[in-house]
């Protein structure tokens, strides 16, 4: 571990917009991102992430407006409107024109999953906040009809006896369908399974060839034939470790750091431990260029397929506020379904001024990359799973959440989650940065603001602290990283004892640069972590995600 704590060019300033937090200030860019992990170790790229990689927004300028009111589907009216909107998307689903559903001001009523599996294809509010577009939900997806999408999900629960057990809150209860999984607004692929989770719902790998060889970090991938590839197709690279718990892959992704490596890493011969949704970009003999660098290394004598991925794409929801009626929380892993966006399957699309209030979850994602979040609040007093959680996905930015409501994992990086980004986001209620095992590896908390209550007598606060099974443990694989972490302490000021910041104990060789709060902190992290900048705002250079995204565009 090495800190740099040369403190001679710091100040403490107010900065605007964050309760007049004093933070530590520097001019300096740290070390290993200016060396762009050459001497210092490696750094992922994570200047991918989003819409797009990042290089341009989503226009619907071409798209058709189709007015919902034109289809019976009226604000204010006091009724339902759950069959109606199902109606107009089975009209539209009948043809591929580009279309925005554009709802009114007023107040909307939803009781029914509402299903979108066509491309290009936008639900359009007339804004979030007073004024704008309220979606109303009356009551939980526990009183919907079972989706088929969930029923290998529903067997897994009954078959491993998944229960939620607190003896001393007189709890023994099985845990739902929605605890991490479904929502109301729900994008998917028909007929394609999402997510594993029993052997008996395999079906036969497809293959287009097998990966041969090819360095982290860059671009070209040399496979066994090209004849099933074409330029401009979406491929998945999948990881698959088939030699026990000594794999090599499993040295890939912990480095041989960590001895906690949980069994489910090499219990499913057919299980791609990481996987990554890529474009291929050029073609040159048995070799394959992609538009994002390369996850992980292959090697000769791994298991690593290329297959191809079935997704939707250009899927937009902004504009609008989704209001669930309040209901007690029962216990966690018990949630009823109060859920609001599911988002399987898709690619290069994005959600946009979105408000989600007394959610059990506002957001969930599985099998998806390239997407862009912004602009997102959930708030409300129930007592949350999730606000915006991302699980297996790949690429993916959340810019600008703020979570204003109480919840167990505020901001959290499940399984599979690889190269994606939680940007300029804030955390007013029990802060975590939850890293949720599983395989989730090269992720970036970027800009985030924590709002930290201390419990009595305590100069000690759990940030890091990751959660999930253990036989997905460790909580994350290598090169996790932290940039420009800002704590603010509601309480402590007058002791001159640093506080210390940690709750990570296992995941390996995370990058940690400028972790700051208006009082003097500490940081202790897992093992082998970089740490760079403690007590320091890097204010020049306020994003990482950011910076790397200019310069890459400025190279090309």
């Amino acid at each position: 571990m090495w800190v740099n704590n040369q403190l001679r060019c710091l100040v403490w300033v107010l900065l605007s917009g964050l309760s007049s937090m004093a933070l530590a200030q520097s001019v300096a860019i740290p070390e290993m991102i200016k060396d762009g992990g050459g001497q210092q170790g490696f750094l992922p790229d994570f200047s991918y992430a989003g819409y797009a990689n990042g290089e341009r927004q989503p226009d619907t300028s071409q798209f058709t407006v189709i007015d919902v009111a034109k289809h019976n589907i009226m604000a204010n009216d006091g009724l339902d409107d759950s069959q109606a909107l199902i109606k107009l998307l089975e009209k539209v689903a009948k043809d591929d024109t580009p279309s925005i559903l554009q709802f009114h001001a007023g107040r909307y009523i939803i009781s029914s999953i509402i299903y979108f599996d066509r491309d290009n294809l936008v639900v359009r509010g007339a804004g979030s906040g007073n004024g704008g577009t309220e979606f109303y939900f009356p009551r939980p997806l526990i009183y919907a009809p079972d989706p088929p999408e969930l029923k290998e999900l529903r067997d897994y629960l009954v078959q491993l006896d998944k229960v939620q057990k607190e003896k001393a809150n007189n709890i023994y209860l099985p845990f739902t369908q929605w605890a991490w999984s479904g929502g109301y607004f729900w994008t998917r692929k028909p007929g394609v399974r999402v997510k594993k989770y029993l052997d008996e719902y395999d079906q036969p790998i497809i293959s287009l060839a097998k990966a041969l060889s090819g360095k982290q970090g860059e671009h070209w991938i040399t496979v066994s034939n090209t004849q099933n590839i074409s330029t401009g197709q979406i491929i998945e690279v999948q990881w698959y470790n088939d030699q026990g718990e000594n794999g090599p892959l499993l040295r890939e992704l912990y480095q041989g750091k960590v001895d906690n490596v949980g069994s489910h890493h090499w219990s499913f011969d057919n299980l791609a431990l990481s996987r990554q949704q890529v474009e291929v970009t050029a073609i040159k003999g048995d070799k394959i260029r992609i538009k994002a660098p390369l996850l992980n290394s292959i090697k000769a004598n791994w298991k690593v397929n290329i297959a191809p991925w079935e997704h939707l794409q250009q899927l937009g929801f902004e504009h609008f506020h989704m209001n669930f009626a309040y209901a007690e929380r029962i216990a966690h892993h018990v949630e009823q379904g109060f859920n609001g966006i599911y988002l399987t399957r898709v690619y290069n699309s994005w959600i946009d001024d979105v408000k989600i209030t007394n959610a059990d979850s506002g957001v969930l994602m599985e099998e998806v990359a390239n997407l862009s979040l912004s602009n997102i609040t959930t708030d409300g007093s129930k007592y949350a799973h999730y606000s915006v959680q991302m699980g297996g996905v790949h690429n993916v930015l959340v810019d600008n959440l703020r979570v204003e409501n109480p919840v167990e994992h505020p901001l959290s990086f499940n399984t599979f989650a690889t190269r994606s980004v939680y940007l300029n986001s804030e955390v007013f209620q029990k802060p975590v940065l939850d890293q949720h095992s599983g395989v989730n590896h090269q992720n970036l908390f970027d800009n985030i603001v924590a709002h930290v209550t201390l419990p009595p007598d305590q100069r000690q606060y759990p940030l890091f602290a990751g959660g999930g099974a253990g036989y997905w443990k460790p909580s994350h694989g290598a090169y996790n990283s932290f940039y420009n972490i800002r704590v603010d302490f509601s309480n402590g000021q007058n002791l001159s004892t640093p506080v210390l910041l940690n709750g990570m104990t296992d995941g390996p060789l995370a990058r940690l640069f400028g972790i700051s709060g208006n009082m003097p902190v500490k940081v202790e992290y897992g093992p082998d972590a970089h740490i760079e900048g403690v007590n320091v705002y890097y204010q020049d250079v306020p994003s990482l995600y950011k910076w790397q995204l200019a310069n890459r565009l400025k190279q090309n």
